[in-house]
Order: C-alpha cells, then structure tokens, then sequence
C-alpha cells in the first residue's frame, strides 16, 4: 500500500510538473500579430535596446516618424498626446506608444532623446526608437506607412498610427494629422479596460 501511495505522488506530482511547464510556454502568435514579423531590435531615447517581439502583451499604439522632420511627425506626436488625453477623460488608463524611425542612419540614442525633450513626452510611457537590427520596409509595410528620401534632405512620408491589441493585431488606425477622431479613442478605451 505503502508502494502505491508513492507511485500515486510521483504521478501526481510529475503531472503537476508538465502542466506548469506546459503554461510556462508562451502561447503561440495569432497569424495577425505585426510581432510575427522578422526579427526587428530597437533601441529608445534613453539608450535602451529590446525586441520588438517583447513588446506583446500590452495593447499599445504604433507608428512611424523622424526626428528631424518639420511637419507631419510633430503633428503626429502632438495628435497621440491629445488623443492619450481623450482616453484618460473618458476615464481609462492611456496606453503606451512606440514611434519606430525610418532613418535610423541619423536618428541615433542621442538626436531620439534631443526629439523627446522637444515633443515632451518620456519613457517607458512613450519610446521613441530606432531598429538596430531587421527590416524597417516590412514594419512599414505592415502598417501602411511608406517614404522616400528628398533629394535635399528628409523624406516624403505617410503617416499612420495603429491601436494593437497585446497580441500586436491591429485593431484600428489613425493619421493622426490634428484630428481626434471619436471612434479610433473609443477603440483604445474598450481595448484598455479588456485587458484590465
């Protein structure tokens, strides 16, 4: 009897064991997800590095933008902010931002920091990144966001700013171009409080 309690345990307790390492195991991707991309690692304004893989399981808002740029990125990072107001008015929690550069070539750790400081904004709440390694087209493509370098310097862009969910679907898209569009600040509303 004595044998079979300690059988009994083993068992038990080694199928304990494969249940736990089984929900160690990071659930696989939704074929959606924009972090099922090739590998792609960044670094923020405060000299940082991660994956952008690593950034799943938080809903979050995701762009484009170069720092030197005059017109469409200041804008962009101004309407994110007043769109993050709206959120907190209609009393959910502002979500994080990461605005990836496409000229990575001259928007080092130092010129990202030098855009913070001038647009106000911080990490973690609000990165400003460049790629270190992998492909910027595809994240472009992904998004929908395209450019082209102007002879005399800077780009001819487009501009779009995405709500992921914290599996990194994209669930709903901005220009943001100065405009708060009631509905894109709903769709992040209703996706904050989901993951509450």
């Amino acid at each position: 009897m004595k044998k079979f309690v300690q059988l009994l345990c083993a068992a038990l307790l080694g199928t304990g064991l494969i249940a736990a390492a089984q929900a160690a195991e990071p659930a696989p991707l939704p074929a959606t997800s924009i972090y099922r991309i090739p590998p792609l690692t960044l670094v923020d304004q405060d000299g940082h590095s991660f994956s952008f893989a690593s950034l799943v399981g938080t809903p979050r808002l995701l762009g484009m933008f170069y720092a030197s740029c005059q017109m469409a990125c200041p804008v962009e990072i101004e309407t994110i902010k007043q769109i993050e107001h709206a959120v907190a008015k209609a009393g959910a929690t502002p979500i994080s931002v990461v605005l990836v550069s496409f000229d990575p070539t001259h928007d080092d750790v130092a010129v990202l920091r030098k855009a913070a400081v001038q647009h106000g904004v911080s990490a973690p709440e609000f990165l400003l990144t460049r790629a270190m390694t992998g492909d910027i087209g595809m994240l472009g493509g992904v998004l929908g966001i395209s450019w082209r370098p102007l002879p005399g310097g800077g780009f001819q862009h487009n501009v779009v700013v995405a709500l992921l969910d914290r599996e990194g679907r994209i669930i709903a898209t901005d220009p943001a171009n100065g405009r708060i569009d009631p509905a894109f600040v709903a769709a992040i509303v209703r996706e904050e409080r989901a993951t509450r």
